[in-house]
């Protein structure tokens, strides 16, 4: 999995490549706590070329969610592929996070 940030206003966008699974979450969650220890957080996981998410990168999504809330935060998805929102919404992570079809439709509410 790659990782890419970047600031769009006040948002960071933490854009996902590849597989977030028990390789890689570890690392996910890690990156989310450095943001948000260094005091962003209002968060958003573009998920446009993330492949493949496992229970273990569904931790680290929930657990960096968490990290965001208790800042006064904030931490939304967008770009969800059509396995991985079926993942997520199975899961019930799409009644407890903000997601957008696109980075743009996220940004036009979340900025």
């Amino acid at each position: 999995m790659e990782i890419e940030e970047q600031t769009e206003g006040s948002v960071v966008i933490v854009a996902l490549n590849g597989r977030v699974d028990g390789f890689s979450a570890p690392e996910l969650e890690t990156r989310i706590a450095e943001i948000v220890g260094r005091g962003d957080t209002r968060l958003l996981l573009d998920c446009g070329k993330m492949e493949y998410i496992s229970s273990a990168g569904l931790r680290a999504v929930l657990v960096g969610a968490k990290k965001c809330q208790q800042e006064g935060g904030k931490l939304a998805v967008c770009a969800l592929q059509a396995a991985c929102k079926a993942v997520m919404e199975v899961s019930g992570f799409l009644t407890i996070l903000d997601h957008y079809d696109t980075r743009e439709a996220a940004l036009a509410v979340e900025s």
